[in-house]
């Protein structure tokens, strides 16, 4: 129908009030449509442009109505991580897939990080594409272009360990390739300034993001996947909402 808000599908296990409660402030974007399963959302008053869809598998539906077009974005909102993931890699037909985090310090300070998956942004090709599709989402999203790559070490630590000396060396290959800064360890004073982080690797990501989140007061507001044609943003139980989650989405359509 011409004029017809696009809608966008979000995922509800638990925490199906924290999910609802971070809509109204989405308002007028998009259309938004809550994959739960039966029962979830009773009692609860509904925003207005919001639809529900029961179903016993709603992490099947959910990626099911996304691979099909039905929906034109999705957030995983709180159904369960590996189920949901698992789904998303065989309707989309990848062996894996690459996030890259929207994250915000406990000062307020928002910024996007890459690699977040232990099996991803291993090599230096995989960080200059992290990179180019990074900057583009830091744009869309009103945040700095500045990319910063990160080593494990300062350049003074060349020479300790074989390992901290081959991450400086890449660090210095992928900004020299992409026009990124290399920030050496200093995560901190990276964070003032770019809007987009890239870590050594997968683990170390994963480390930065849980650390923050879980143990820093900071706050994770989703990761869209980057390497699959549908938009679809992750999203951790930990949020205080799923507000940026859906403007993420959002502002990936547009």
């Amino acid at each position: 129908m011409p004029g017809a808000l696009k809608q966008i599908g979000i995922g509800i296990a638990g925490d199906a009030e924290k999910v609802i409660a971070g809509i109204p402030d989405f308002a007028g974007r998009c259309g938004v449509v809550c994959y739960c399963r039966p029962g979830t959302l009773a009692g609860i008053s509904l925003p207005e442009n919001v639809s529900v869809i029961e179903h016993v598998q709603p992490e099947q539906a959910l990626v099911g109505d996304l691979a099909a077009g039905t929906i034109a974005a999705a957030v995983r909102g709180t159904l369960p991580a590996n189920s949901t993931l698992k789904a998303l890699k065989n309707a989309m037909g990848v062996d894996h897939l690459e996030r890259i985090a929207l994250l915000e310090t406990a000062r307020g300070r928002k910024f996007l990080l890459a690699p977040v998956g232990v099996d991803e942004g291993w090599t230096i090709e995989e960080k200059t594409e992290l990179i180019r599709k990074g900057q583009a989402i830091a744009k869309k999203f009103g945040l700095p272009e500045k990319v910063g790559v990160l080593s494990g070490g300062r350049l003074g630590d060349i020479g300790r360990h074989q390992r901290v000396d081959t991450s400086i060396t890449d660090a210095q290959v992928v900004a020299e390739l992409t026009g990124a800064t290399h920030c050496e360890i200093l995560i901190e004073d990276a964070v003032e300034t770019c809007g987009l982080i890239i870590a050594p690797d997968g683990i170390s990501g994963n480390l930065i993001f849980r650390t923050l989140v879980f143990l820093g007061a900071g706050h994770g507001h989703g990761a869209p996947v980057v390497n699959i044609s549908r938009i679809f943003v992750d999203s951790s139980r930990a949020s205080p909402n799923y507000t940026n989650a859906l403007l993420l989405a959002a502002s990936l359509l547009e």
